[in-house]
């Protein structure tokens, strides 16, 4: 049996680093944007929530735009407009420009784990989706070890405006490699038959489109809702305020960031992969898939509790081994 599904998450994974590297760019220089621009804290709040916002509006939508058009060109589109929207960082001089620039930014980057997601399921049976979810997953954490290595070089060397172009640049290369070598498996010239039967053996495809009414009674649409509203915003603070954090309470410049983020980031990339390889694990123990998956989640939540301590820590690498 061939193995070009793994490929195909190899893509996703290179994909979802070229997006954390995208938005990442802009928390990494914030200390020094804010010097040059000359924005408070609380404009600086106002952009990242232009982002935010604009990335849950685009959720409520790419799905089913996604759906409709297939993987194949809904992620050409949503890339193209990502790729756009993080270069067009390099022409604005102000909080308001900014706020604009990151809006579209959500706007492009909301479709990225939509297209991923649906991607897997088309390419993946059911006992390998979480595992081929967590490794293009890991690479969030990848982009966000990238961004704080790159990043100042580039900004140093050339200029803040530089950065957001070379960035925005590996979008576009991306979009290349996929047009190039992306089918469905259906369709896929490289994939083999066993390798197909394979992959089909585990789908289960809806006989008709479910409706929001259908899905909104559900325990388990809320159960889903909750725990994203308790855990994504935790995530999105560390992403875009860890960088003024570290500047502004341990003193760190731009060219000093990098190496604790990486540390940070390192730590998330194992969590990831982990989070991804601990159910499998246990499913084939013979655990059923609620019960595994449940049990990885938890094992997450706990390693997550001992950050309440880090405001009070002065050592720096104490701090940063906690946040990781």
């Amino acid at each position: 049996m061939s193995s070009y599904r793994w490929r195909i998450c190899a893509l996703l994974f290179f994909a979802t680093t070229i997006n954390y590297i995208d938005r990442q760019v802009f928390g990494v220089l914030a200390p020094e944007l804010q010097k040059s621009i000359g924005w408070n804290e609380l404009q600086y709040g106002y952009i990242v929530t232009a982002f935010q916002t604009a990335y849950a509006i685009g959720l409520l939508f790419v799905g089913r735009f996604i759906d409709r058009v297939g993987t194949r060109i809904g992620y050409a589109v949503v890339i193209s407009v990502w790729s756009l929207a993080a270069m067009s960082h390099s022409l604005v001089n102000s909080a308001f420009g900014f706020g604009v620039a990151r809006f579209l930014l959500g706007l492009g980057e909301s479709g990225n784990f939509p297209a991923a997601l649906k991607t897997v399921a088309e390419w993946f049976p059911q006992k390998e989706r979480a595992l081929a979810t967590g490794i293009f997953n890991a690479g969030s954490n990848i982009g966000a070890i990238v961004a704080p290595l790159a990043v100042p070089v580039i900004a140093v060397r050339l200029g803040w405006r530089y950065a957001f172009l070379f960035t925005g640049g590996f979008s576009a290369l991306w979009l290349l490699c996929w047009v190039l070598i992306y089918r469905p498996p259906l369709r896929h010239q490289k994939i083999s038959a066993a390798e197909l039967a394979y992959i089909r053996s585990g789908l289960e495809r809806p006989a008709t489109t479910i409706p929001w009414g259908r899905l909104l009674p559900l325990k388990q649409t809320w159960a889903i809702m909750a725990a994203k509203f308790l855990t994504d915003p935790v995530w999105w603070f560390f992403l875009f305020w860890l960088p003024k954090f570290l500047n502004s309470e341990h003193g760190l410049n731009l060219t000093q960031l990098g190496p604790p983020l990486v540390v940070i980031y390192v730590l998330a990339d194992l969590g990831s992969v982990g989070g991804g390889w601990i159910p499998a694990a246990l499913m084939r123990r013979g655990w059923n898939p609620s019960r595994a998956r449940k049990r990885a989640m938890l094992i997450c939540a706990v390693c997550v509790t001992p950050v309440i301590l880090v405001p009070r820590i002065a050592n720096l690498w104490l701090a940063v081994a906690i946040i990781g």
